[in-house]
């Protein structure tokens, strides 16, 4: 069974930085397409910011240039190194599969961005 724990949220102001940590059981981050997930309060859960085994990345235009995730297949950990976050980027963040594989969400790690 595959479990995926997040941490490294936390309250910070408009324009700081958060590292986001995930650390999962078994191999699965060597092999399989990862991505970081989030969710706001009354909104869908959305996919921010994605990393193939191959090492591309792609992200949301929302977030484009502010975030930057990383794979360490060997640790079986990824990162989410946010900057210049903004309020809207409050929400709970996920890491999952790409596609996200339904029973392996975690319990996530809140974010808020508020001064």
């Amino acid at each position: 069974q595959v479990q995926f724990v997040e941490s490294g949220g936390g309250l910070v102001q408009p324009g700081g930085s958060l590292r986001l940590s995930c650390a999962a059981s078994g191999s699965i981050v060597r092999f399989y397409a990862m991505g970081w997930y989030r969710q706001a309060p009354g909104k869908q859960r959305e996919l921010v910011a994605g990393a193939t085994s191959g090492g591309s990345t792609n992200y949301a235009d929302s977030v484009k240039g502010r975030f930057t995730i990383s794979r360490d297949g060997a640790k079986n950990t990824m990162s989410l190194q946010m900057d210049s976050l903004k309020p809207e980027d409050t929400a709970v963040y996920y890491c999952n599969t790409v596609p996200a594989i339904e029973i392996y969400w975690g319990q996530g790690t809140q974010v808020t961005v508020s001064s």
